[in-house]
């Protein structure tokens, strides 16, 4: 799996080569710039990008926004984010085109090895990857406590919500909270009936569903 990463900080940029080539990827190219990145997208096609928010020369988030142009020029291409901090406004320029095969991590979760090569897999396979904080963060905004559709779900179908909209698959998320597939079913089709969504049993197209949902484009 051929792989273009960007990221500006020599040391973290060498680790992440290291540790993705242990694991079996190709680094096609590690640039540190945003018209190093928008170049080695266009030219080497990679499988999936890793790509750091802010590049120089702006330092600002040309790496989200080279991304984004690749993307329009080559609909689909998988695309992972890495920030520092949480920033929200990332996740709603990422959900746009709703074509999936997007991640969204925080810096630190490079750290867990394990996690972090999950994601870019995740991400090149199609699938969805949003770091659990963004999710809590999206949880939390909208209107006053008992005014909102989210506060209309349980405790359990919060946390079934969190794990579908980090990208989980049923059979995951039955793993991760030690429940049957059925109980899992029967809670997905509680959430998308209480948040007035389509009930969908692809894995992607349900994980974007609900996380526009999640970033206010219901309204």
């Amino acid at each position: 799996m051929r792989v273009v990463l960007a990221e500006d900080l020599f040391l973290l940029r060498d680790g992440l080569v290291r540790l993705l080539e242990a694991y079996g990827f190709e680094i096609a190219a590690a640039v540190e710039t945003g018209p190093e990145l928008s170049r080695a997208l266009a030219e080497l096609r990679p499988d999936v990008a890793v790509v750091d928010v802010r590049l120089p020369p702006t330092h600002t988030d040309e790496g989200l926004q080279c991304a984004l142009a690749a993307r329009r020029a080559r609909p689909g291409l998988p695309v992972l984010v890495l920030s520092q901090h949480v920033e929200q406004l990332y996740a709603r320029e990422l959900l746009a085109d709703g074509d999936g095969a997007i991640g969204y991590l925080l810096k630190d979760r490079v750290f867990d090895a394990d996690q972090f090569v999950d994601a870019v897999r995740r991400v090149a396979a199609g699938g969805t990857a949003m770091d659990p904080q963004v999710i809590q963060q999206l949880l939390a905004r909208g209107g006053p406590a008992g005014d909102r559709p989210l506060d209309r779900l349980t405790p359990r179908e919060r946390e079934v919500l969190e794990l579908m909209a980090q990208g989980r698959s049923n059979a995951g998320i039955a793993a991760q909270l030690v429940v049957t597939e059925r109980a899992v079913a029967k809670h997905t089709s509680n959430i998308f009936g209480k948040l007035g969504l389509e009930v969908s049993d692809d894995d992607n197209r349900r994980v974007l569903a609900v996380l526009a949902y999640l970033d206010g484009g219901h309204r």
